[in-house]
């Protein structure tokens, strides 16, 4: 499978909450970098982590909180993918929204991802949760 149809699962994985599905995409030490200021930033180790401390948390704090995805690309021969795209969301207690520019980019080893590392403004997304 290619690395692009991989994390296009992974996406879709987390979409329609099919955890078992991102665990099985994920390397078992996955890293999972979420940018400082940006909720539940920081690092987060195992496919557990970051179900836990970062998708069930939006799920908790947001109406809700999408990825749209604007192009997608393969480098360094397909071990690594650059995603660009933007978050879009509503808060829950604020009811503000939010429209950010947003990349990830993934490295994958052995047909799981490694390593996520998230580039967004986050000061936006500080915005939405704001009262």
């Amino acid at each position: 499978m290619s690395s692009i149809k991989i994390i296009e699962n992974l996406y879709s994985a987390f979409k329609t909450k099919d955890y078992d599905s991102f665990r099985a995409l994920c390397a078992e030490d996955i890293e999972w970098i979420q940018s400082i200021g940006f909720p539940n930033s920081g690092h987060h180790f195992g496919a557990e982590a970051v179900i836990e401390n970062v998708f069930k948390q939006f799920e908790k704090d947001w109406e809700y909180f999408q990825f749209k995805i604007a192009n997608m690309f393969e480098c360094q021969g397909g071990s690594q993918v650059a995603v660009i795209g933007a978050y879009i969301g509503q808060h829950k207690l604020t009811h503000k929204g939010v429209a950010a520019s947003t990349a990830h980019l993934f490295e994958v080893e052995n047909q799981k991802v490694k390593k996520f590392r998230q580039f967004t403004d986050t000061a936006l997304i500080a915005a939405a949760t704001e009262r």
